[in-house]
C-alpha cells in the first residue's frame, strides 16, 4: 500500500477510537452508510463526477467478494496493457471524496473504479457513457456471515453486535450500503443489460481461471493461455490473503478472513435459516440473479 494510503488507514482508525458505536453510521436517503469511510459530502459530490465510456467498473453488494476481485482486476489490466497500480487502496468512489475525484478525473485511460452503491444511487454518467461494469454477488447466507465479521472486527464500523441482533439487522437492510436483497431485485433487472455481467463468488471458488477468462473477454482484453493462468495462480483467495498486509496493511486480515463457501452452517440457528429461505423465496426464487446464485446448492 502506498505510504499515503497507509497512513491515510491509519488516520481513520484512529478517528474511529474516539467515536460512539452508533456514530459510526449514518442515514442518507434512506441508506445507511459508514460515516468515517463515506461522509455524507463524499456522496454529494459524486452526482459532479465525469464517467468514460472506456472506465472499467467493479460493482458488489459489501462482502461478496469485491476485494478479491480488485486483486483480480489489477492483475487482469496489468497482463494486457501493462499498467500496474501503484496504489493497493481500494477503488471505491463514495470513499474518494472532493480531493481524490479531481485526481481520478486527470488520471489516465482505462480507469478501474469500484463501488458498493445501489445501482440506483450509481452516478447517471456511468449508464449514459455505457460504462461496462462487472458485478458480484454471493449468496446471501455466507454474505450475512462475513459481513457480521467484518462488523465487529472493522475498527470504523459499529461494533459489539450479538449475532442474533446482527442477523436481524441484515434482513431488516440496516447495516451499512442498505439491503442485499434491494440490491439483488435491482441487478435482477439489470441481467439483460450488455454493458453489465454478473459473476458469483460461487462460480469463481469453482473454477477461477473460466472466470478470469470470461472477465478479460467481457472487458475486451485479449490474454493468452498462459497470462490467464499466471493471473489464475496469483488470484486464489490463500494467496490473496497471503498478500494482505502489503495490499490492505493494518486491517489485511479483517478483509480476507475466511473466503469459504458454506460457513453460514457454523452460524445460522434452523429457524434463521428458515427466516432466510422464505425470504429468498419471496424475492429472488423466480429471477435470474436468483438462479445465478444456485441458492438450493448453497444455501440448502
Amino acid at each position: 500500500m502506498s505510504s499515503d494510503g497507509v497512513s491515510n488507514l491509519q488516520t481513520r482508525i484512529q478517528m474511529a477510537q474516539n467515536m460512539k458505536e452508533e456514530e459510526k453510521q449514518y442515514r442518507y436517503n434512506g441508506v445507511l452508510y459508514p460515516t468515517i469511510m463515506c461522509p455524507e459530502e463524499n456522496l454529494k459530490v459524486l452526482n459532479q463526477f465525469q464517467a468514460r465510456s472506456d472506465d472499467i467498473l467493479l460493482v458488489a453488494y459489501p462482502k461478496c467478494g469485491f476485494n478479491w476481485m480488485v486483486g483480480v482486476m489489477r492483475k487482469i489490466i496489468a497482463e494486457a496493457t501493462g499498467n500496474k497500480t501503484e496504489t493497493k487502496m481500494p477503488p471505491i468512489l463514495e470513499f474518494f471524496g472532493p480531493e481524490n475525484l479531481k485526481l481520478m478525473e486527470a488520471a489516465p485511460s482505462p480507469r478501474f473504479l469500484g463501488t458498493h452503491l445501489h445501482p440506483d444511487n450509481i452516478p447517471a454518467t456511468f449508464y449514459e457513457k455505457k460504462v461496462k461494469m462487472l458485478v458480484v454477488f454471493r449468496n446471501p447466507k455466507d454474505t450475512l456471515v462475513s459481513f457480521f465479521h467484518f462488523y465487529n472486527n472493522n475498527p470504523v464500523l459499529p461494533s459489539g453486535q450479538s449475532w442474533d441482533s446482527f442477523f436481524s439487522n441484515f434482513m431488516k437492510g440496516e447495516v451499512s450500503w442498505g439491503s442485499y436483497f434491494e440490491h439483488a431485485l435491482a441487478w435482477d433487472q439489470r441481467m439483460d443489460d450488455p454493458a453489465v455481467k454478473v459473476i458469483t463468488y460461487e462460480e469463481l471458488k469453482q473454477d477461477l481461471s473460466s472466470g478470469v477468462g470470461d472477465i478479460s473477454s467481457f472487458f475486451s482484453f485479449s490474454l493468452t493461455q498462459d497470462q490467464v493462468q499466471h493471473i489464475t495462480e496469483g488470484s486464489t483467495f490463500r494467496a490473496m490473503k497471503e498478500n494482505a498486509g502489503n495490499s490492505h496493511a493494518a486491517i489485511g486480515n479483517v478483509i480476507f478472513r475466511k473466503g469459504e463457501v458454506g460457513d453460514w452452517k457454523n452460524h445460522f440457528t434452523a429457524e434463521q435459516s428458515k427466516e432466510m429461505d422464505e425470504v429468498f423465496q419471496k424475492h429472488l426464487a423466480n429471477t435470474k440473479l436468483g438462479a445465478r446464485l444456485n441458492y438450493q446448492k448453497f444455501c440448502q
